[in-house]
């Protein structure tokens, strides 16, 4: 049976672990792999890591970080960042990591998807679409580069091509709602799933575990993926890495689902 996954999703700058608002301003909250072996004690689902830095700065992959999470990472793990060619994706797959994400490489080339895809399998590439509203208009559009650039493309459009081209997921990373904690942008999210048949994972503005249900309920099978929920407790967001135990986990499927799932 599928399931709702709930994932972590880790920010790398400078090798530390950070948290951002907006794409902005990077607060340092601690270090990674001291991150995911709590993550790993507390049995969650899935986990994405994205280097920031890369691809502004034009750097390839920081293989050796890469390597040091995945060896302590017990469950499936996600890397995006500075990934640009086939190569780079295979050797990050043999280094242990299940999934690839790219973003601004394939809003320049497209053909990655199968180029890559026919290398490391369909299923381990993810696109990751990041959405900003621009203008007083407020138009959504796809960004790149830490939503520095933004490229003029329609976030559903862009999704379906991608679909088409044979990506195996879809991030959909709202960058208004980064860091805020306010919701996830359910009318986004809505456009993208209903028009693509791959799974789709929501990220950006997770504030607490309602929003996941919530998200789940709208949505049934998806990816639910936080940041700042998962990294800070409480109003004055003191730094506290958690995530549901697997008894609040179970609850808040059911209860987004309106009856009761296979706990196995």
């Amino acid at each position: 049976m599928l399931r709702p996954r709930i994932i972590p999703c880790l920010l790398i700058h400078k090798k530390g672990l950070v948290k951002t608002i907006g794409f902005k301003n990077p607060k340092y909250v601690g270090d990674p792999l001291n991150a995911v072996k709590i993550f790993n004690e507390k049995e969650a689902d899935e986990l994405m890591v994205v280097d920031i830095d890369a691809s502004v700065e034009g750097n390839e992959p920081d293989f050796q970080l890469i390597k040091n999470i995945a060896s302590e990472c017990r469950m499936p793990l996600c890397y995006g960042g500075g990934v640009k060619t086939v190569e780079q994706a295979q050797k990050i797959i043999n280094l242990g990591v299940e999934k690839v994400a790219l973003s601004s490489a394939l809003v320049e080339n497209i053909d990655l998807v199968t180029k890559i895809g026919s290398v490391i399998g369909n299923q381990s590439v993810v696109a990751v679409i990041d959405v900003k509203k621009k203008g007083l208009l407020k138009k959504q559009e796809v960004y790149i580069h830490n939503a520095l650039k933004s490229t003029g493309l329609n976030p559903v459009d862009f999704a379906i091509k991608l679909a088409n081209n044979g990506v195996g997921e879809i991030v959909i990373n709202s960058v208004d709602q980064d860091g805020v904690m306010n919701g996830y942008d359910y009318s986004l999210i809505e456009k993208i799933k209903s028009q693509v048949n791959i799974p789709v994972t929501a990220l950006g503005g997770a504030g607490s575990l309602s929003d996941i249900e919530e998200l789940i309920r709208k949505f049934g099978v998806i990816g639910a993926a936080a940041g700042s929920l998962f990294v800070f407790k409480g109003v004055y967001k003191a730094v506290l890495i958690n995530y549901p135990n697997p008894k609040q986990k179970f609850e808040l499927i059911t209860n987004a689902f309106g009856t009761i799932v296979d706990n196995e």
